[in-house]
């Protein structure tokens, strides 16, 4: 018997539809789901066969999570290992991968929208404009896992550029201190998305010396992106030259 394909799918931020085509088309092929059942919408799960077998990855360490996709893929089934947002982006799928593959079992990944872009959605939020910003840090508050050397929030807020911040509500308090310690300005644009895209989706405007009051005063300490940077006031741009009439590309005269 051939051994079946473990398929590492980004469920997305929270919307159900918000998952890529493909992605819900392989988990309604799926024999086996290990989905984040803490993490995404469970309405994610109706895309899944009736017969397909579901396990809740939430209650699992690494071994029972790897131990149930192996056995599964052995038999030659299809595995759908669901991940919350972009399984890219703090999914821990690498020592996943490295497991199948001690196995041999193959897998790939499918990509999934990310809190912080479905955050910008939310608020109308272009990350890139001219004269504003031109790059996106998306980086981590150090908690239980360590952050690498020249990685901190200080060294990023030096650069005054604009940041998203994952897994860090809960600590908030340090987080804003290590922002303004790092170089931005106290009252640098802030905002607090919580649960971005899911029906129950909170959207609070601050700054970044405010950012603990309003996590505070709206009760929120866990399932928020923090975005931080002058482009959240989305002013004082300037226009992308791609569409400037004088502006000649490889499809348009400038006139």
């Amino acid at each position: 018997m051939n051994s079946g394909m473990v398929h590492f799918i980004g469920a997305g931020c929270g919307a159900a539809d918000l998952i890529t085509v493909r992605g819900a088309r392989l988990l309604s092929r799926a024999d086996v789901v290990v989905y984040a059942g803490s993490l995404i919408n469970p309405e994610l799960l109706d895309y899944a066969a009736k017969e397909c077998r579901l396990y809740d990855s939430s209650t699992l360490d690494l071994e029972e999570i790897l131990s149930v996709m192996i056995s599964a893929a052995k038999n030659g089934q299809s595995v759908v290992r669901l991940h919350s947002g972009d399984p890219s982006l703090y999914g821990a799928i690498r020592e996943q991968m490295d497991g199948l593959a001690e196995k041999k079992i193959a897998c790939d990944i499918t990509p999934g929208v990310s809190a912080c872009f479905g955050a910008a959605a939310s608020l109308g939020l272009e990350y890139t404009l001219p004269g504003i910003s031109q790059s996106l840090i998306i980086t981590r508050m150090e908690g239980r896992t360590r952050s690498v050397d020249n990685e901190t929030i200080e060294a990023f807020a030096a650069l005054d550029s604009t940041m998203a911040i994952y897994l860090s509500t809960s600590m908030i308090a340090n987080l804003s201190k290590k922002l303004i310690l790092g170089g931005y300005a106290p009252d640098t644009p802030a905002a607090i998305v919580y649960k971005a895209t899911w029906p129950d989706e909170q959207i609070f405007l601050c700054s970044v010396d405010t950012l603990e009051q309003t996590a505070s005063e709206n009760n929120i300490t866990k399932t928020a992106v923090i975005l931080v940077g002058k482009v959240l006031d989305q002013k004082g741009y300037d226009k992308s030259r791609l569409y400037d009439k004088a502006f000649e590309t490889e499809y348009r005269h400038a006139r």
